[in-house]
């Protein structure tokens, strides 16, 4: 598999324009909200594309990496730092009026818990429902479709899930988590036994308490960094 943070970049060459080409990052940003799946907007208050919703992003300048301007980008739209971050692709022709430029994409997972999005009424961010998206500037529709895809076939072989989770979770909420992102319900007995038997889960040996219910058991997952099974 192709390391997902690595490109290739052009310098230019005898015979072709010495003009820097346009590139900017573009972040897919999720989270799961009473058992939904949502991605982070922005309303674009600037042309091109005004008034519409888009996925946040910038131009990149170049003195930085590329994965560097993603996760500055994550941060100053959610605060969050505790999440997983991955190079979805690199796609040229999103812009209409720059079919040249370069938007290399991420995809990132982040727990809703502990995200404090921008206060502006300018390029104002908020969460929609992938399920119910607006219109959205420079075919980004395309684009969350795409992340969506690879998110669903992490998790059939990897822990990308714990960045929608807090440090410590109930196996219903690791399970609501998961339905979420798969669109779909899991049989309950037959998930549980899957996970556990990864071994990308463990144990807290901690209960929580919540109302009258039986105490649930709290796991937390064994490392909160991509692992591949």
């Amino acid at each position: 598999m192709t390391n997902p943070t690595r490109i290739c970049r052009s310098d230019g060459s005898a015979g072709r324009s010495s003009a820097r080409p346009l590139v900017a990052t573009i972040v897919v940003i999720f989270e799961v909200f009473e058992g939904r799946l949502r991605v982070l907007l922005v309303r674009r208050s600037g042309p091109p594309e005004r008034g519409r919703w888009a996925l946040p992003g910038g131009r990149w300048n170049g003195a930085e990496a590329l994965e560097e301007a993603a996760q500055r980008k994550l941060v100053d739209e959610t605060g969050a730092t505790d999440l997983y971050l991955e190079q979805l692709f690199t796609i040229s022709g999103l812009d209409a009026g720059h079919p040249a430029a370069v938007a290399v994409c991420y995809v990132a997972l982040v727990d809703g818990g502990t995200v404090r999005l921008r206060e502006e009424q300018t390029w104002h961010p908020a969460w929609h429902e992938v399920d119910a998206l607006p219109s959205l500037a420079f075919r980004n529709e395309g684009v969350i479709t795409q992340a969506v895809a690879r998110i669903r076939a992490k998790l059939e072989y990897t822990n990308a899930a714990y960045g929608l989770l807090p440090e410590h979770f109930t196996l219903a909420e690791l399970q609501s988590t998961y339905e979420a992102i798969a669109g779909a319900p899991l049989d309950r007995r037959n998930f549980r036994k899957r996970m556990l038997g990864t071994g990308l889960i463990e144990s807290t040996g901690e209960l929580r308490r919540a109302g009258a219910h039986r105490p649930a058991r709290l796991y937390r997952f064994t490392l909160r960094e991509p692992v591949f099974l």
